[in-house]
């Protein structure tokens, strides 16, 4: 039987509840016996996988490369994973670095089947790389089909960790951030940005996405969230802002039900 995170109550108060009890939680979760069984069998075999093809051919190999990177919904696109996972990340025209979501880069860059002579997949430490991605991102989802919100409030204290800590310019860092969509969607909820911002220029979205983390957290640097208590103050102002908006919406459909009788 698989362990299921307990989530008493969402929000603010689901977030204190969830932080305090991580350890034992997620010590408890990675004991579920297909977790074992999906962990154990990647580890055992994917020193012998040293090509896409060979990754792609293998359902279970690929179920936890995939969901290592949150990806776990293109389990069936094989052609199109074994595209990412071919062209690598170098060249420019790669498929990966032509899409918006930064997950395929992030995805192809780890396994480097199409960026070097040897495929990362031979490293010694690779299985234990992966398959810890892959435990953190099945917790994730298992909060999420109980919270939503808490899940993307675990998913961006980790991304926000690698990201903010990384090379490249503030403005890569910030692109990389709107590339993802489940962080992307933490940041724009906590600046209140409406639903239709994404269709703007993306200049424009990067120099708004600035001026509202200057004016909010006191700096436009995407390096301030390096910081854990930036980290946390991003997460508590993004579920607070769900919470306003969900009781919002709640309201005017009781108003609507009202009026309607």
């Amino acid at each position: 039987m698989t362990f299921q995170p307990v989530i008493p109550v969402g929000g603010l108060a689901g977030w204190g509840f969830l932080n305090r009890t991580m350890q034992a939680q997620t010590t408890a979760f990675q004991k579920s016996p297909t977790l074992v069984r999906d962990t154990e069998y990647f580890a055992q075999n994917i020193g012998d996988v040293k090509s896409a093809d060979q990754l792609v051919s293998d359902r279970r190999l690929l179920r936890v490369a995939l969901g290592a990177f949150g990806l776990s919904d293109d389990i069936n696109n094989t052609h199109f994973v074994r595209k990412i996972l071919s062209d690598g990340t170098i060249d420019p025209s790669a498929l990966s670095n032509r899409l918006a979501d930064t997950r395929y880069k992030a995805f192809s860059k780890a396994f480097g089947f199409g960026d070097f002579d040897t495929a990362r997949t031979q490293l010694s430490d690779f299985a234990k790389e992966i398959t810890n991605l892959y435990q953190t991102r099945q917790f994730e989802e298992a909060v999420g089909v109980q919270d939503s919100d808490l899940r993307l409030a675990l998913n961006a204290k980790r991304e926000l960790g690698s990201i903010s800590s990384g090379t490249g310019s503030d403005n890569t860092k910030w692109f990389t951030i709107m590339g993802s969509a489940p962080l992307r969607s933490v940041f724009e909820t906590a600046f209140g940005l409406p639903s239709s911002f994404g269709k703007l220029d993306i200049d424009k979205q990067l120099e708004v996405f600035q001026q509202k983390s200057e004016k909010i957290f006191g700096s436009s640097a995407v390096s301030n969230f390096s910081d854990h208590t930036a980290q946390e103050a991003l997460v508590e102002r993004y579920l607070l802002m769900s919470q306003i908006s969900n009781s919002a919406s709640a309201s005017s459909a009781e108003i609507a039900l009202t009026l309607l009788r």
